[in-house]
């Protein structure tokens, strides 16, 4: 029995559950339909439901249109329903055929390589020749061009089977090996470790072919605890031990691997094809025990289950051992009926038991004095025995070839010890020179590595130095920031008391005694917040001269817009509106918010100079889940030129002119600030402060 169907395991899980279709509309993308069809069809395939697969198969190529990858799984899971549905080959290979060619469209290599695996099976079975020689030449194009693991073990194996349909066994044996030294490197997943395994037992039955049956059992070994976890597998395995222990004459162990096999449940068809396996080995050790009766009975079991698994070539080698022991018997005619059924695809399965049968029948003819068939069926066995004793031959020439090979490398081994004990002598000397040179050469790195290390040391110097600077010129940022906050924050309120003391001294006449008093009690107020101002400021200055970053917490609005109230509490003539109905609250840094506002508020001041009812409007909201400031004056406005400095990094403005747009830009930077403006001539200019 070929191996072909062993080796399918591989890519087969069993799976007792059948699987319910899944209702397509509930899903809403093309994608997600063939996902879960596509994963419904492998389901339909573990619970080896085949005829319904090829139904879901079938639709699955309707949904996936022009997708060439999906196209080539439906096709190829529809020709495994076929091929599983009662063996129909034709309809499995022309689905195939289908299949790789959309996965040569869609370049995906791990089903181009599935495709090649069934395809080299179904030309085989359907004597498909010239078809499965081009296969095997672009299998071999693909092996030789690609580096993926999982393609070379699956297509190295492919070939392999190949070559044993052809009883090259010495080539089936190498591509065999090269496929384990693949499936070594995937992961090891218990699909790949019986896969291993599968692949040594392959090996072991191709030497029992050959009638090595020690080196047979020793690959079986290695193969064996690959497939422990597997009941199918493990009873094809019995098969392959009975294979050798039947030729042996190993009766305990015949008896121990024809009864291990009833003890592995299986799917129907591979218990009844393992099990007309194992009768018919058992009748074939009868008969070279020349115990007929024995044989007889266990052939009858052989064919009555060959039949039962629908495989056709499990039937043939069956009923080959059943027509000799009816030769055996002495029941030539039956024996001659029951060969010729076994003749007619023989040749295409097993070309040894083909001319088995042949001999058979012509020794059937003999023994009934029909000369004429007998003369006939003694061609045809003596044409296709020599082919295989050709064979036979070649690889006896092959074992004969490497033990004279071995014998003469010995004695060139001896030839080469001497010439070796010269050249050491020689060796010893250049080994002396090369130290020298060594030695030199060593010196140069040295050096040069001491030169590489001063170069690095003075390179790490370089940088951090560049820090250094970087740090200083910070430093220096910060305290221009800072001298900047207290020239624009301090400098109006003190100019506003200074000028007051001035107007008191210089022209007395001017202020009455109830507005004197008014304004020594605006004065004293001014001064006192000033002083709070100024000791808020310090303290605010000493906490980030050294790390000038935002300390984030909940700020209320409301103590913000109280503490610029009283800061500006000197201000006359111009009426400071605050509106904060919400009374919102914002986690931010408070010393950045309240000196934006206070320059904002400055700034407005300054530009309402001129201006009649002059009024400014500090307002707080929250919109659309934003928090929102702004300040509007209703002065003289000016256009979007004189506010570049919020927007443009390279616009610079003077310690003269307050703390400067630029730093209101930097400053609400770094607290995850947003400033817009609007400005109108003649009627006056809005800043807004949104929060992120």
């Amino acid at each position: 029995m070929k191996n072909f169907k062993f080796l399918l395991f591989a890519f087969i899980t069993f799976n007792a559950f059948a699987q319910q279709e899944p209702n397509l509309a509930r899903y809403k993308s093309a994608d997600e339909k063939l996902k879960i069809w596509l994963k419904y069809c492998n389901e339909l395939l573990d619970a080896d439901e085949y005829l319904k697969l090829i139904n879901a198969s079938e639709k699955g190529v309707l949904l996936a249109q022009n997708k060439p990858a999906y196209l080539s799984k439906f096709y190829f899971l529809k020709g495994f329903g076929y091929e599983f549905n009662n063996n129909q080959y034709k309809e499995a290979t022309s689905n195939y055929e289908i299949s790789l060619s959309y996965a040569q469209k869609a370049k995906h290599l791990k089903s181009i390589a599935s495709n090649c695996m069934r395809l080299n099976y179904m030309y085989y079975s359907l004597n498909e020749i010239k078809k499965r020689d081009n296969l095997i030449l672009y299998i071999k194009k693909i092996i030789d061009t690609t580096k993926n693991i999982k393609t070379q073990a699956t297509l190295n194996g492919s070939l392999g089977e190949y070559y044993l349909s052809y009883y090259d066994y010495e080539t089936f044996i190498g591509y065999q090996l090269t496929a384990i030294n693949y499936k070594k490197k995937l992961p090891k997943d218990v699909a790949n470790i019986e896969n291993i395994g599968i692949s040594y037992c392959q090996i072991g039955s191709a030497y029992a072919k050959m009638k090595q049956y020690n080196k047979a059992l020793e690959y079986l070994n290695y193969g064996k605890p690959n497939v422990k976890t597997s009941p199918y597998v493990s009873a094809f395995l019995c098969n392959y031990y009975l294979q050798c222990f039947v030729p042996l004459r190993n009766r305990d162990s015949i008896k121990k691997y024809y009864n291990l096999i009833y003890t592995y449940p299986s799917a129907k068809d591979s218990l009844f094809l393992n099990l007309s396996f194992a009768n018919r080995s058992l009748s074939e050790y009868y008969i070279n025990e020349r115990q007929i009766s024995k044989a007889y009975s266990y052939a009858q079991k052989a064919v009555s289950l060959g039949k039962k698994s629908a495989d056709d070539e499990i039937l043939m080698e069956a009923e080959t051992a059943m027509g000799r022991v009816l030769y055996e018997k002495g029941e030539y005619q039956k024996a001659i009926e029951t060969l010729k059924k076994a003749s007619v695809n023989a040749l295409t399965y097993d070309k040894e038991s083909f001319v088995t049968i042949n001999k058979k029948l012509s020794q059937s003819y003999a023994a009934l004095g029909q000369w004429k068939e007998a003369y006939h069926y003694n061609e045809i066995y003596s044409k296709y025995s020599d082919e295989v004793m050709e064979q036979s031959a070649k690889q006896s020439i092959a074992n004969a070839e490497a033990r004279y090979q071995n014998k003469t490398k010995i004695q060139e081994i001896k030839n080469l010890s001497t010439e070796n004990a010269i050249k050491n002598i020689q060796i010893q000397d250049a080994k002396q020179q090369r130290i020298f040179l060594i030695s030199g050469i060593a010196l140069v790195c040295i050096i040069g590595l001491l030169l590489f290390k001063q170069n690095q040391s003075r390179k790490k110097t370089n940088l951090k130095l560049q820090v250094l600077n970087q740090e200083l010129d910070e430093a220096n940022k910060i305290k221009a920031r800072f001298f900047s906050i207290l020239n624009h924050d301090l400098r109006s309120p003190i100019s506003n008391l200074i000028h007051f003391l001035h107007l008191q001294k210089e022209n007395p006449e001017l202020i009455d005694e109830e507005t004197a008093s008014r304004m020594q009690q605006k004065i004293t107020i001014g001064a006192e917040n000033l002083l709070s101002s100024m000791e808020d400021i310090l303290l605010w200055s000493k906490g980030q001269m050294e790390n000038f970053k935002p300390q984030f917490r909940q700020t209320e609005i409301a103590v913000l817009f109280e503490e610029t109230k009283n800061h500006f509490s000197s201000i006359e003539n111009i009426e400071i509106i605050f509106e904060n109905p919400e009374n919102i609250i914002l986690k931010t840094d408070e010393n950045y918010l309240k000196t934006i506002i206070r320059n904002l508020t400055g700034n407005a001041i300054k530009a309402l100079d001129k201006t009649q009812n002059a009024k400014i409007v500090w307002k707080a909201w929250q919109e659309n889940q934003k928090k929102y400031l702004s300040i509007t004056d209703n002065g003289p406005g000016g256009t979007q030129e004189k506010f570049k400095a919020l927007y443009n990094d390279s616009e610079v403005i003077g310690i003269k002119s307050g703390l400067g747009l630029h730093l209101i830009r930097d400053l609400a930077t770094a607290i995850n600030c947003k400033i817009e403006v609007c400005s109108k001539p003649n009627i006056g200019t809005t800043f807004t402060i949104i929060f992120k």
